[in-house]
């Protein structure tokens, strides 16, 4: 069974908005079986429009539209559509309910004839209800193949997707069973990695397949199978990835399905009732910021100090001025100091540090630019160690927080 998404809308193409929608739908496909054979992003354009459609039909089972379905004239997939299935519009009461409904408790305002004509839908298709928004998802279906249009907005899109159309394709299809498990690595290279685990590779059966992702000091590793008998699947599965851990036990810090590294970090912390601060000079606060945007952080973070100019790194985390004059800003005894009195100032049992030169230019310190040094101090010991991250801003900055997260994670483990 196979899917194409197609996106709808020039705020796309042009680079204006970051399309997350075909990421969201791929994922809940993949999850119930159906595997995505294309992604496809085009214009609001009658032509378009129905060019992609038929291309799709020709190619796979299931075609999923999103966007182009607001009140204004340059929406105009639900009219093109119309015009594919040879169909015309007719005014649903229930959508039209629904519209009344949500503009009566949020928008408070009279109904114009544009938003009145959200609840026009072709006669053919069966309508899913948006129970946060005017637009409808609608369902149709022509040569035995399924086509759904959605709102592009993504939390109507998403809502629409679990509660209507994955349900739907469930109970409609039979479905083969499709099982990844991703196994994150963190402070090894893709080829060494590749060397590492090479005769295990090797020794797959054909119906799982190994993919690697590398990222900035970290790879994931992907297996993947597909079948239609689950038991197997899993089985085997759970077989192979017990014959890899032995050799990868040293760089392995969880399944991608867990959460993030920072995410299971978060869980290891909680449960051992211990806390964490940071003190952040190159990395800009991005560390609290990954910590952060995951919810229940406050059991366990209690803060941070983004300590970006020398000043702050002397005024506020009080770290010796000879020390800096000594060794420099970016070092690993600066960095050590930092992770030591940020640790004193949140009173927190781990404490992370980072100070280094991201680019271009070489700022206070004078060393090379990608040079960072990373702290992390314990309840008994701080220790730091100096990095070489390349000459690209972004890439080092990234590379600084996965580097800090994996340092961490070891030491916690220690404790």
């Amino acid at each position: 069974m196979q899917a194409e998404i197609i996106t709808i809308g020039d705020e796309i193409l042009i680079g204006q908005v970051v399309d997350t929608n075909s990421t969201f739908i791929a994922k809940a496909l993949n999850k119930i079986g159906v595997s995505v054979y294309q992604i496809t992003s085009i214009q609001d354009d009658k032509s378009h429009i129905l060019k992609a459609i038929e291309e799709a039909e020709n190619n796979v089972d299931i075609i999923i539209i999103t966007g182009g379905l607001g009140p204004t004239k340059d929406d105009i997939t639900k009219t093109t559509i119309v015009e594919y299935f040879d169909d015309v519009l007719v005014q649903d009461t229930a959508v039209l309910r629904n519209i009344e409904s949500l503009w009566e408790k949020y928008i408070k305002q009279s109904l114009s004839q544009v938003n009145i004509d959200q609840a026009l839908v072709p006669s053919k298709a069966t309508v899913l209800m948006n129970r946060f928004g005017s637009a409808p998802g609608m369902w149709l279906e022509k040569n035995n193949k399924v086509f759904v249009s959605l709102p592009g907005v993504p939390f109507e899109m998403r809502a629409l997707i679990n509660d209507a159309v994955v349900p739907k394709i469930q109970k409609q299809f039979e479905l083969p069973f499709i099982m990844h498990k991703t196994l994150l690595v963190y402070g090894i290279g893709e080829s060494n990695l590749a060397n590492k685990i090479e005769d295990w590779e090797d020794s797959l059966p054909q119906f799982i397949k190994l993919a690697y992702l590398p990222s900035l000091g970290k790879v994931r590793l992907r297996l993947s199978a597909i079948g239609k008998d689950k038991q197997t699947i899993v089985s085997e599965m759970d077989k192979q990835i017990k014959q890899l851990m032995p050799q990868i036990k040293d760089v392995f810090v969880g399944f991608d399905e867990d959460g993030s590294i920072e995410v299971l970090i978060g869980k290891q912390l909680a449960a051992m009732g211990k806390t964490l601060a940071t003190a952040e000079s190159c990395t800009g606060g991005k560390i609290a910021e990954r910590i952060t945007s995951n919810s229940g952080a406050s059991v366990f973070f209690k803060g941070s100090v983004v300590s970006y100019a020398t000043s702050a790194k002397v005024d506020v985390l009080n770290v010796d001025n000879d020390l800096i004059e000594e060794y420099s800003v970016v070092s690993v005894q600066v960095a050590e100091e930092m992770a030591k009195n940020v640790q004193k100032l949140f009173k927190t049992d781990f404490a992370i540090a980072t100070t280094g030169n991201a680019g271009p230019t070489k700022g206070d310190a004078d060393v090379e630019v990608g040079t960072v040094c990373i702290a992390i101090a314990t309840p008994t010991n701080v220790y730091a160690q100096e990095f070489q991250m390349g000459n690209h801003r972004t890439k080092v900055i990234n590379k600084a927080v996965n580097k800090a997260f994996e340092m961490l994670q070891k030491e916690i483990f220690k404790n």
